[in-house]
């Protein structure tokens, strides 16, 4: 038997339901790879007794019959999600401690279809980072080590840098992460796994500790797109808690999932080839390009044209709403509360904010509450929305030609941790291929394509029309397929 850990998603749904193993199993086989894994620092909290309870539940319903959609799969949580009874930190000081007694909708939804924890997953502070270096417990470590490079520790991307460690270093199958500017993307092609960013409002945010309220989404990341489409049907439906929640049926992905192009078209953007960039990423988009035409696909160039001012709209709507979502930590409802003798009220909120949050969650609360206050709201706030519509035009107007577009996920391969925290720019500029998709509001997967030189993954990114998910799923299945995408990172943890 193949060992239970280097299943997918469907591997274990199918196996447990033909009978070859136990949910038990599974969960027990995984637990143990969490357990073995500390030098990671992929895990916020372990909860092997939540993963062996659903795990016993799944055997108990296949005896009687009544198997449930994720029956035996256990998953991972990335820890900005509320877990009913599980400390919900989303990597700070602030929230250390906090135990919700409320479920988030999307966690509730895998927890319903059979799925176990089997832990909460690190990442970046308030999910504000590109490296899952800005976690207050510690950053997250890649499975992954260049081919010539020494020990050297690589960053897995971020803020879901937990969730793609976990995956690609086999200490789950599956989990959940949340996309604001890239954070499913961008750390699923630094580690060679697969994630997709649903239309905006497929996923409930209720219950998800929030960044940005009109770019947050949830997602799933998996080993590979077929667990993507089964997680992502599991994940995804209306609900009445969520103000911005999409009141569509969800479609049976899976089920359509097919990697024949014939009769689509694929843009390919000018605005992405970018002086100077990796010539490793731009050799790995052309292969790309053949492996859609391959695919029967018909390849026609589009113009995105307000692409280079993607970046700096985001970096002021982001942090815009961050500065507001994150007015609510003051120290008098719930978490960190620091209270110095004899100090008052306005004493305790400063206190409290300085020791809860981290330098770059200061750093964006600074800048929203900057671009939002008199006298600037006009020249910088209204001016980055007026940004973000004319995005979203060009995306309109391109897929008047195209079905979907291609494109790298990121400008390079992992970096190594420490080499960009001096540069906050520097890092920032990780998500330029990432962001327009996510102020469009638009579905956009990666997938992994091609090793580099230093034989790092590198991730190609499909993005499609607003609630295509099943366009977005069959290009990532062409590439999938082509690619023939198999590597692994060599256990040295």
């Amino acid at each position: 038997m193949t060992e239970l850990t280097n299943l997918t998603v469907a591997e274990i749904r199918d196996g447990h339901r033909a009978g070859d193993f136990s949910a038990v199993e599974v969960a027990e086989a995984f637990n143990a790879n969490v357990a073995g894994a500390k030098l990671l620092n992929a895990f916020i909290v372990e909860t092997p007794e939540h993963a062996i309870a659903a795990a016993k539940a799944a055997d108990a319903d296949r005896s009687a019959g009544t198997l449930k959609p994720l029956s035996g799969v256990p998953i991972g949580m990335k820890d900005l999600f509320a877990t009913n009874g599980v400390q919900t930190t989303a990597a700070s000081h602030m929230l250390e401690g906090f135990v919700p007694r409320y479920e988030s909708t999307v966690s509730a939804k895998l927890w319903d279809a059979g799925a176990g924890m089997l832990g909460k997953l690190n990442l970046d502070q308030f999910a504000m980072g590109s490296s899952n270096e800005t976690s207050y417990f510690g950053n997250v470590i890649s499975p992954w080590r260049r081919k010539d490079g020494g020990n050297a520790a690589l960053a897995p991307g971020g803020s879901s840098g937990g969730s793609s460690t976990a995956i690609a270093a086999r200490l789950c199958p599956a989990a959940t992460g949340t996309d604001t500017g890239g954070s499913i993307r961008q750390p699923a092609a630094f580690t060679g796994i697969s994630g997709i960013k649903p239309t905006y409002g497929r996923c409930s945010r209720w219950g998800i500790v929030a960044f940005a309220s009109s770019l947050d989404q949830a997602g799933p990341m998996a080993r590979d797109v077929k667990d993507c489409a089964i997680m992502l049907e599991n994940m995804a439906g209306f609900d009445p808690k969520d103000a911005t929640s999409l009141n569509l049926s969800v479609p049976n992905w899976e089920a359509a999932l097919s990697g024949d192009l014939k009769g689509k078209k694929v843009g390919i953007p000018k605005e992405y080839r970018l002086e100077g960039i990796d010539p490793d990423i731009d050799a790995m988009w052309d292969a790309g390009i053949a492996m859609l035409k391959d695919a029967g696909a018909e390849v026609v160039e589009i113009s995105l044209p307000h692409t280079k001012y993607a970046l700096p709209a985001y970096y002021i709507i982001a942090p815009a709403e961050a500065s507001s979502n994150l007015a609510r930590y003051d120290g008098v409802r719930y978490g960190l509360r620091d209270l110095p003798d004899g100090a008052g009220l306005q004493d305790m909120y400063a206190a409290t904010r300085a020791d809860g949050f981290g330098p770059e969650v200061k750093r964006r609360i600074m800048i929203g509450t900057y671009v939002l206050s008199a006298g600037f709201y006009d020249a910088y706030y209204t001016q980055a929305q007026k940004v973000r519509t004319l995005i979203a035009r060009d995306f309109e107007q391109a897929f008047g030609v195209c079905d979907v577009i291609l494109a790298p996920t990121a400008p390079s391969a992992a970096f190594g941790l420490g080499e960009k925290m001096a540069d906050p720019l520097a890092m920032y500029l990780n998500d330029v291929f990432a962001v327009p998709a996510s102020l469009a509001g638009l579905p956009a997967m990666s997938v992994p394509a091609a090793l580099n030189r230093e034989g790092l993954p590198l991730g190609l990114q499909i993005i499609g029309k607003a609630f295509d998910e099943q366009g977005v799923l069959n290009a990532g299945l062409a590439i999938e397929e082509r690619a023939g995408f198999n590597a692994r990172a060599e256990k040295w943890w």
